[in-house]
């Protein structure tokens, strides 16, 4: 490839990957914004329960995320093969699936949340405050859901600064929402997760809006077609179980930190706050893979794809390199800014550092996530992604099983050296291994 060449996929890189990281931040961000300021309340217990029910809440948002990558790719290589107007089907459909689906889960989380906050065994303090964070979180459901299809969409046309500035505004109108109800009106959690829940609704509805007018004038209807939205459903069941997998590592995180404690816990919502703002980061990147990929493999161009894969894997790996040297760095800042408790400072510091060290590695495992979930070669990743759940889940069972064998400080390294380190391991050495052929390229 020449050198012009190779700028050119840098420059489409950079211009999808810039506003798809401001787009991806939103969630992280809504979840820090929760953090911060519930983090500043009396006690440790409402933080610890806010650990408990935002990775349930996100938990069951990121099981839907296929909304976004499938309706990425889908729409992608309609855009690819010139087919606007198929493309925008695909996206309605998904937004179809979006809405039924977030009222579905919004439901199993208010009148199921008690039930499966107690499948953790917190202390009671701290299972009032996680059961009232997702009462009041679980109305925003279909509009978080809707947002995923609509990004999706838009992505899928190459338009990731159209998600940038909803996400955007949706994450700063959060900020004095939450206040509002958290300080000026009294209601605590409570009013984070009903922040949380307005802001995400009226994303969703802003993007309604902007997709609805352009399908318009490509002649796409606006309603559902039944056979679209199960196609749709049908398609993601690979993406389905490769996040089931990977959110399952997720739940078997937080069930070991509950096991060691509420410090632990409370720390294991910080380390995961700040993980996510850097996993986030990556997956813009991977998002901008996705799209070039998706769109490159339309136009039946694989010697494109493969200049994607190579400059993404070197991007990836530079970027990683450097959100591992800030997170170090901000080991000595975030903890003091998330909670005034000492012992969740002194702890947090400790798993910050060791998360830092396993950043580069898992910057190669998400850019070949995006790459393979552009190129549609999704059941092979699915059971990538069922070797990773297996891999982690001894270590996790050992601190779950055993958790007097450990203090607090060294059941918290074993853990996240096993997410961090094991996990990510296992999933960019198989994904690596994947793409070294030409299988996976599904023109």
């Amino acid at each position: 490839m020449s050198r012009n060449e190779l700028a050119d996929v840098d420059a489409s890189i950079i211009r999808l990957a810039l506003p798809s990281l401001g787009a991806l931040l939103a969630e992280p961000l809504l979840v820090a914004v929760d953090t911060t300021m519930i983090g500043r309340l009396p006690g440790t217990a409402p933080l610890a329960g806010l650990s408990l029910a935002s990775t349930i809440l996100t938990t069951l948002v990121g099981l839907c995320i296929f909304l976004t990558y499938a309706t990425t790719a889908a729409t992608a290589r309609a855009v690819g093969a010139g087919n606007k107007s198929q493309g925008y089907r695909y996206g309605i459909d998904g937004m179809w699936l979006a809405a039924g689906l977030g009222a579905f889960l919004g439901a199993v989380l208010y009148f199921g949340g008690p039930m499966i906050i107690s499948w953790f065994g917190p202390d009671p303090a701290v299972s009032t405050q996680a059961v009232a964070y997702l009462h009041a979180s679980s109305w925003g459901l279909p509009g978080m859901l809707i947002v995923l299809a609509a990004t999706g969409t838009l992505r899928g046309f190459a338009d990731a600064r159209t998600p940038f500035k909803v996400a955007t505004g949706g994450a700063l109108a959060n900020i004095p929402i939450n206040a509002l109800l958290i300080y000026v009106f009294g209601w605590g959690i409570i009013g984070a997760g009903l922040g949380t829940a307005l802001a995400q609704t009226s994303m969703a509805l802003v993007l309604i809006v902007i997709i609805a007018r352009r399908a318009r004038a490509e002649h796409t209807s606006l309603l559902a077609s039944g056979a679209g939205v199960l196609g749709s459903l049908a398609q993601a069941i690979p993406l389905i179980i490769r996040t089931l997998s990977l959110r399952a590592a997720i739940l078997l995180l937080i069930a070991g930190a509950s096991g060691l404690g509420t410090v632990a816990l409370a720390t294991n919502q910080i380390v995961m706050t700040v993980w996510n703002f850097m996993s986030y980061g990556l997956d813009s990147l991977a998002t901008a893979a996705q799209i070039l990929v998706g769109q490159a493999l339309g136009l039946k161009q694989p010697k494109t794809v493969r200049h994607v894969l190579n400059r993404c894997m070197l991007w990836g790996l530079w970027v990683g390199i450097g959100l591992g040297v800030i997170v170090a760095g901000l080991s000595f800042v975030v903890p003091s800014i998330m909670t005034t408790d000492g012992d969740v400072q002194s702890l947090s510091r400790t798993v910050l550092w060791i998360a830092s060290i396993a950043i580069p590695l898992a910057s190669i495992a998400f850019m070949l996530d995006g790459i393979l979930i552009g190129a549609g070669d999704t059941n092979r990743l699915a059971w990538y992604m069922l070797a990773t759940l297996a891999a982690f889940s001894p270590i996790a069972g050992i601190i779950l099983w055993n958790p007097q064998w450990f203090t607090q400080t060294s059941g918290m390294a074993v853990l996240w050296l096993g997410y961090g380190g094991v996990t990510m391991a296992v999933r960019a050495g198989t994904q690596f291994v994947r793409t070294r052929g030409t299988e996976w390229m599904h023109l």
